[in-house]
């Protein structure tokens, strides 16, 4: 059962983050220290070098010869559920989406097991349990974080392939239908040309015969002494002036002008609006299989030149070395690597204060999107990994520490990751900050239901 002493070391664990995340949202909201350009340059920081250090320093130091590979089976299983049902959502349901499949998916199955799970579950299940949190840690580091930067690298490039569709639907015949651009453009020139014949018709018999007068000077009815009165305009048309002397016909002509632009106008707005329903068709739905392979070897490019996905992999190869031949790291290492990735979890908290301080409120993501981020982490995310636990045949007391470990916080690594590509950060940051709040009386609970 957990007593004093073990509430006080998790707390230990959890106040410290509060402590620096605090000291970055009053930087910022209140003393005015960094700028958004210089917060966004602190994450970019954490994003490339703090937190690839601080996996590689985790997963250098397990033993991958001793692994639980039936609770890291559960663990794995109730993962691909969980992204196998979101991708079947995103594809095949009108309200579904790519972006939301991410978020979603870092929500339910990638707790924070480092900062709050050891020490937690460490209390409640005993110092033999300990080595099951590392691994889990060490397989989210490996191969959950390495898939989640897939998917939002897939996303961005996928985005940009979008938009240079949509900015070369206008030139490319190739991509637009041909046949509705034309269908368009003659039937707007076919009523623009009706129109025109209309209006000089009507003009033709409102016009005097008399093609002498049609340019003379204007001289006004009236005349007082040795001065005349002339027209605004010196030389005016002779249309100006009707055959009884009054200037009524040109006032009917700037009625029929005005009714002239107004249709020009309406004829300029559809076929824009038509224009944007050819761009918009113009946008493929599905991508040949020649350009999947293209975007996906972008992709692959992409993440060669991104550290957080081989840094794990080096991890765990010194690990396979340094365990079958018993081979230490040498100090100047060892040194090289802590001094930064000693700072990566304080970063991160680091840059989640200066995210919440650049926004308009504490809940940066409203009420209702933070109580469907709860819903996702602490009951959907629990029960997936009860039923992969049940299903690969865990028992006992693995099957109690796996789904209370499923019930942990939001993890903070993936809040970094949805800032640095800019996707749906303000609901990650609300799930880790909310999450650590409520997660200690949640686990306690599944800790006494599954104790029952």
């Amino acid at each position: 059962m957990i007593g004093i002493k073990d509430l006080y070391s998790v707390l230990t664990a959890v106040v410290p983050l509060y402590v620096t995340m605090f000291l970055a949202y009053g930087s910022v909201k209140w003393w005015k220290v960094f700028t958004p350009e210089q917060c966004a340059g602190i994450n970019r920081f954490v994003a490339i070098f703090a937190v690839p250090l601080l996996s590689f320093e985790f997963v250098s130091r397990i033993n991958p010869y001793k692994m639980d590979l039936l609770f890291l089976a559960a663990d794995g299983v109730s993962k691909v559920l969980i992204l196998f049902a979101l991708l079947c959502w995103a594809n095949f349901t009108k309200r579904g989406g790519l972006d939301w499949s991410i978020t979603v998916f870092s929500l339910s199955t990638l707790p924070n097991t480092l900062v709050m799970g050891i020490p937690l579950l460490k209390s409640m299940y005993g110092d033999d349990k300990e080595y099951l949190m590392i691994q889990v840690v060490v397989l989210q580091c490996i191969i959950w974080y390495t898939l989640l930067l897939f998917l939002f690298e897939y996303r961005e490039t996928r985005t940009e392939v979008l938009s240079k569709f949509k900015e070369s639907s206008v030139s490319s015949k190739n991509c637009c239908s041909e046949d509705e651009v034309i269908n368009v453009i003659a039937t707007t020139s076919s009523n623009q040309q009706q129109q025109q014949q209309q209006q000089t018709a009507q003009n033709a018999n409102k016009i005097a015969p008399d093609q002498s007068q049609r340019f003379r000077p204007m001289v006004a009815a009236s005349m007082e002494g040795e001065g005349k009165e002339l027209h605004l305009f010196i030389w005016r048309c002779g249309c100006c002036i009707s055959t009884d002397g009054t200037s009524t016909t040109c006032e009917k002509q700037s009625v029929q002008a005005g009714q002239r632009e107004e249709s020009s106008s309406t004829a300029k707005g559809v076929e824009s609006v038509k224009q944007e329903n050819v761009e918009n068709a113009s946008i493929p739905s599905s991508f040949s299989p020649s350009m999947l392979l293209k975007i996906l070897r972008k992709v692959w490019l992409k993440l060669v030149r991104n550290p957080n996905s081989y840094s794990s992999l080096l991890g765990l190869s010194w690990a396979l070395v340094s365990c079958r031949w018993d081979i230490k790291k040498p100090q100047i290492m060892e040194n090289s690597v802590t001094i930064l990735s000693s700072a990566g979890l304080g970063m991160a908290m680091f840059s989640l204060g200066l995210f919440m301080a650049l926004q308009p409120r504490i809940i940066a993501c409203g009420k209702k999107l933070a109580l469907y981020g709860m819903v996702a982490r602490f009951i959907a995310g629990p029960a997936v990994m009860a039923i992969a636990s049940i299903a690969v045949g865990l028992k006992g007391t693995t099957l109690k520490l796996s789904i209370v470990q499923a019930a942990l916080p939001q993890g903070i690594v993936p809040f970094v990751f949805s800032r640095e590509y800019n996707l749906h950060p303000d609901v990650l940051s609300t799930a880790v900050i909310f999450g650590m709040i409520v997660s200690l009386p949640i686990t306690i609970v599944y800790y006494i239901v599954l104790g029952i």
